[in-house]
């Protein structure tokens, strides 16, 4: 068998001359350094953002570190389905690797969703501190008792604002009758129902077709993904809320990842950790440098006083019911990090 592979690989180059021959050559040669493990990677997030970026990044390094041993592909922008899809096809195999929102996956392991508590944070430091110490490390090993593998470095999603395509967000009364495009999450409705919004669940794969139909009046995400998705073109306006700072996790798939040797684990979680602190950075500079850009293209902003919302969300008992959901034990986990937050 191994004598007539060679003797095949010959005729290829016999035959084939100038440059046919190195195409040939160069075809048994990827044959020959075939990956052993193929991971396919999957996110919602253009091609252009940072968390796409540095993945994309971070795959490159693991495939040469590797020596091509492991071969992570990247599917950004929801190429292989919403968030929703995806975390089904993380548990059941399909799929090897995700971002997800801790928000989002909060529908599978609620704990997670503790980091996205209505401002409870006030920058990205202390954010970030809460994710790399205790917090996170909370919510790491419920996600891994839920039967998942998520790589303890979370990225970074950034502050959440409102945008409106009617008028601006102020006060909590500009909430009434307001219907905002929320991703699904039950923390998410919590919110912006305790502020007297109406909340509309629209897919990521349909945001931008559903503002402009006005199928909801405003959205709420970071800067950067409402750049991405173009909200100029579609919301007049954008309130500088600071209401949520949302993190992405990397999720593998429990089968997948018991596979590959030690080694290949190693440099698999080495890089993306890599990689999650270069996107934390990019990140913040690009949140940092949007406001401009967007005005320029004809959005107006104005930013707002977050305590009369605080007020607002006790009055209505958003702090006492979530702490409820999720005990007081981690509850005092995010009060480390969040000491001015309300549980009355």
């Amino acid at each position: 068998m191994a004598a007539r592979k060679i003797a095949r690989r010959k005729m290829l180059l016999n035959l084939a001359g100038g440059a046919g021959a190195i195409a040939a050559a160069n075809i048994l040669s990827r044959r020959a350094r075939a990956a052993e493990f193929v991971f396919k990677y999957g996110n919602n997030t253009p091609v252009t953002g940072p968390l796409t970026i540095e993945s994309i990044a971070a795959a490159k390094r693991i495939n040469e570190e590797s020596n091509g041993r492991l071969e992570v592909q990247v599917f950004p922008d929801n190429q292989l389905g919403g968030d929703a899809s995806m975390l089904s096809q993380i548990r059941y195999g399909s799929l090897e690797m995700m971002h997800v929102a801790g928000l989002v996956l909060g529908t599978l392991v609620p704990v997670s969703s503790l980091q996205g508590v209505a401002f409870a944070f006030t920058d990205y430091d202390q954010a970030w501190g809460a994710m790399d110490g205790e917090l996170g490390d909370l919510i790491h090993r419920a996600i891994e008792k839920a039967g998942l593998v998520a790589l303890r470095m979370v990225w970074d999603s950034g502050f959440r604002e409102v945008s409106s395509s009617t008028h601006p967000i102020n006060t909590p009364a500009d909430f009434k009758d307001f219907k905002i495009r929320v991703p699904g999450g039950p923390m998410w409705v919590s919110l912006f129902s305790a502020l007297g919004a109406s909340p509309v669940f629209i897919d990521a794969t349909q945001l931008y077709t559903g503002l402009k139909t006005k199928l909801a009046d405003g959205a709420e995400t970071s800067l950067t993904v409402m750049d991405l998705f173009k909200f100029y073109e579609v919301q007049r306006y954008i309130s500088l809320t600071n209401h949520q700072w949302e993190c992405h996790w990397v999720l593998v798939n429990a089968a997948a990842w018991r596979k590959l040797p030690e080694d290949l684990q190693e440099i698999v979680t080495r890089n993306f950790a890599k990689g999650g602190q270069a996107e934390r950075e990019a990140s913040k500079k690009l949140n940092n440098s949007l406001r401009s850009q967007m005005e320029a293209r004809g959005v107006t902003f104005n930013t707002t006083d977050p305590a009369p919302f605080r007020e607002a969300l006790v009055k209505a008992g958003y702090y006492r019911d979530w702490e409820a959901k999720f005990g007081a034990e981690n509850w005092s986990v995010l009060q480390k990090y969040a000491p001015g937050l309300s549980r009355t």
